[in-house]
């Protein structure tokens, strides 16, 4: 079985993934609305990851939470540069300058089965490698006009098959996709 690599990710309705100073104020109101115990599978699919990766944006504004959200999960940023990791989460958070494709490659010689890939530009980086299989898109009933897309300039097309749409009653969309890998 080969290294699985999964998005699963929200967005605004029209397709911001935070406003253009990275504030989630959006996100933080909406979630206000989601009725107790219900977290739209995250924990789900947490317990079906080996591992996070992330780039030092998403990283540095989830440090900035207080909470750190992931436990003991593994978590490796990307970084060109030297990255601060606080000395309570040494042992679960590591630093990298590592392609996507090297990263796939050393995690996946290393034994890994899935991997959560997080933060707008890693996914566009891991889209562009061709190393996404799985998109989940949760879609939030308000329109920011502007923001940081989740997906930005392509390149080039990338074909996804629909797996299935789940509308929750307090007005959150959740749809999974597939990507398409070319053969």
């Amino acid at each position: 079985m080969s290294l699985k690599l999964s998005v699963y990710i929200a967005t605004s309705l029209d397709g911001f993934i935070a406003r253009e100073d990275d504030s989630l104020d959006w996100l933080d109101a909406a979630s206000a609305t989601v009725p107790e115990g219900e977290d739209c599978g995250f924990a789900s699919f947490m317990n079906s990851v080996d591992a996070l990766v992330m780039g030092r944006n998403t990283y540095e504004k989830v440090l900035s939470f207080g909470q750190w959200p992931y436990g003991d999960k593994p978590v490796i940023v990307l970084s060109s540069r030297a990255l601060e990791i606080p000395p309570n989460l040494r042992t679960s958070v590591e630093h990298s300058s590592e392609s996507p494709k090297e990263l796939y490659e050393r995690l996946s010689n290393a034994g890994l089965k899935r991997l959560y890939i997080d933060g707008g530009i890693t996914i566009q980086r891991f889209l562009a490698a061709g190393l996404i299989d799985d998109l989940t898109i949760t879609v939030i009933p308000v329109l920011l006009g502007k923001g940081k897309s989740l997906f930005g300039h392509l390149g080039k097309d990338i074909a996804v098959r629909h797996i299935s749409t789940k509308a929750h009653d307090f007005g959150f969309v959740q749809s999974t996709y597939e990507v398409v890998k070319s053969k």
